[in-house]
């Protein structure tokens, strides 16, 4: 797997966890999250060693780890900021579908994806459609992936720039 396609799939992870459970602080909860990702790393290489509620001392991130973190939570901000906008524009492409009926793991994977179609330059659209119907597949299920990429080909369709950026 791709370190983008790894750090994206952490940044819909929180957005998930952050759709359910809002926080009162997104710094501190940003900071909870990562260390939590560095604890289950951690505890997957002991094989789990840990005790519940016992306190790991953990190590700094690694190179790897901060390269996650430096991709998807740039992307996680720009979601939430826009995250009203967002949704208004999903909501014209659900026709006769309830916003609230949708999975709420479907509605951030598409959420982050048109976050990154309309305000990340750098990456193009089907890009982000193609890496969202992925994580679909493997958070969700076979049909959220034909789901998914239906919202999102229509949003994609409204884009007016390049599918690529001219180097």
């Amino acid at each position: 797997m791709g370190k983008r396609r790894e750090a994206r799939e952490r940044a819909v992870q929180f957005l998930f966890q952050h759709d359910l459970n809002p926080p009162e602080n997104l710094e501190a909860e940003l900071a909870h999250f990562w260390n939590s990702q560095t604890a289950a790393a951690i505890e997957d290489e002991k094989s789990g060693m840990a005790k519940w509620g016992e306190k790991v001392e953990l190590p700094p991130p690694t190179v790897e780890e901060a390269e996650l973190r430096l991709f998807a939570e740039p992307l996680i901000r720009g979601t939430l900021e826009h995250r009203n906008a967002i949704d208004e524009r999903i909501k014209t492409h659900t026709k006769n579908w309830d916003f609230n009926r949708i999975a709420v793991v479907d509605r951030n994977i598409m959420r982050l994806a048109i976050y990154e179609m309309l305000h990340r330059e750098d990456i193009p659209p089907v890009v982000s459609i193609n890496e969202a119907v992925d994580i679909a597949k493997k958070f969700s299920t076979e049909d959220s992936g034909k789901f998914v990429n239906g919202i999102l080909d229509k949003v994609r369709g409204e884009i007016l720039r390049p599918a690529r950026l001219p180097k």
